[in-house]
């Protein structure tokens, strides 16, 4: 199940005048920024409008469109709901990102029909109680159900039969399979692969010579086998932020304003789910694309962004170095509900957690930007709660199946 333009979609249902508009949500809002776009609206899309474009060449292609701010509370609020849903039909349900999620319905049937009339169910309730459309696949895999979802968005539903796998794949471009990103098409273009029918008519064995491993997956993927199962509910594993820069930088001072908002972000979602970090991680991705990871446990766990801030600040300097930063990262880890405050805790310690409890309040009634550090404002980067441009925009790519 994939909703359609989530976050276009939600501020076209809570205001009548823009239905049937161009539609464009990403940064604070507005053309003028350096901000890229979070969500359009198929009326935009027709205007070479996509998510991860930046907003000012949005404005270029489509002078005429809306453009709003992400309301991250807003949509995380509306994803619940659309969540609450699917769990009535099975618990197995495997939630991707805000606006994507899996279901298992083995054992439903009994209940609510056929898959195909399950999946129609869904779409009903989704568009009656919510006022939103999702596009829905139905196969016996995760992998097909996936491409499926995708083939006659917005308000699909594509059931593909057991057995009918292959030949369902086979004529579609080679860029709609799963896992296969820019250089791997470039990679299968040598083999004179232009569809998923080309791929699978590759020999395995030439494919794992080329590809390694991941050339064997693919030999199994463009014949629609995929042997992962929609994953058990479980608690996160980890909280992160990613912000990748417009121009690339090695400016200290942008670096650690960005880390601040990161890390405002990552401990603004622990507090929401009641969990603290006991490690906290970055991540630096420079001019080459290069990656590097790093991570401490804290002497105790947090909630709140100031020692997440420090942490990451520590960790990112020794990755800085004659280096010119394309990506950051801030990710909470090891994370756990908070334990018994202790009796006699620091006042100042005290004071904080008040003014920070406060500060949720109000953006929670009043929306992300309500307040903020005076040494974000005007900064390129995420506010609390906002979603991630690189991490989370609607119908992006999802990572292959079986990476977690």
């Amino acid at each position: 199940m994939d909703l359609d333009a989530f976050f276009a979609a939600v501020e076209q249902r809570d205001h009548p005048e823009l239905r049937g508009r161009p539609v464009v949500v990403g940064g604070g809002g507005g053309q003028d920024q350096r901000g890229v776009v979070s969500a359009a609206s198929y009326e935009a899309r027709r205007f070479g409008v996509h998510s991860a474009m930046p907003l000012r060449a949005a404005a270029a292609l489509c002078p005429d469109a809306v453009f709003l701010p992400v309301d991250g509370p807003k949509y995380a609020a509306v994803s619940r709901q659309v969540m609450a849903i699917l769990r009535r039909y099975t618990p197995r349900v495997e939630q991707l990102s805000i606006d994507e999620a899996f279901l298992d319905v083995t054992g439903s049937e009994a209940l609510f029909g056929p898959p195909e009339t399950i999946a129609a169910s869904i779409k009903s309730a989704i568009r009656g109680e919510l006022g939103l459309t999702a596009s829905v696949g139905v196969a016996a895999t995760r992998l097909v159900a996936k491409v499926a979802s995708d083939l006659r968005k917005p308000d699909g539903l594509v059931v593909v039969a057991p057995g009918e796998e292959a030949a369902f794949l086979a004529p579609l471009p080679i860029a709609r399979l799963w896992g296969v990103g820019e250089k791997t098409r470039v990679a299968l273009a040598e083999f004179g692969v232009r569809t998923i029918g080309d791929l699978a008519a590759i020999p395995p064995d030439a494919l794992r010579r080329r590809f390694g491993e991941h050339g064997a997956q693919l030999a199994e993927r463009a014949r629609g086998i995929d042997a992962s199962a929609v994953a058990e509910p479980q608690d996160a594993k980890s909280i992160s932020h990613e912000h990748t820069f417009e121009v690339d930088t090695s400016d200290r001072e942008v670096i650690e304003r960005t880390l601040l908002g990161l890390s405002e972000g990552v401990a603004a979602r622990l507090r929401a789910a009641g969990l603290r970090a006991g490690t906290v991680a970055v991540k630096v991705r420079d001019s080459e694309f290069s990656t590097h990871t790093r991570q401490r446990v804290l002497a105790e766990p947090t909630d709140l962004a100031d020692p997440i801030w420090r942490t990451s600040v520590e960790l990112a300097r020794p990755l800085l170095h004659g280096v010119r930063v394309r990506l950051l990262g801030v990710a909470a880890r090891n994370l756990g509900a908070p334990s018994q405050l202790a009796l006699f805790a620091a006042a100042d310690e005290d004071r904080r957690r008040r003014a920070v409890e406060a500060v949720d309040a109000i953006r929670r009634r009043f929306g992300a930007r309500a307040l903020t550090r005076a040494r974000l404002l005007d900064a390129d980067v995420p506010e609390p709660f906002e979603r991630d441009p690189d991490r989370l925009r609607d119908d992006d790519p999802k990572p292959p199946l079986g990476t977690g």
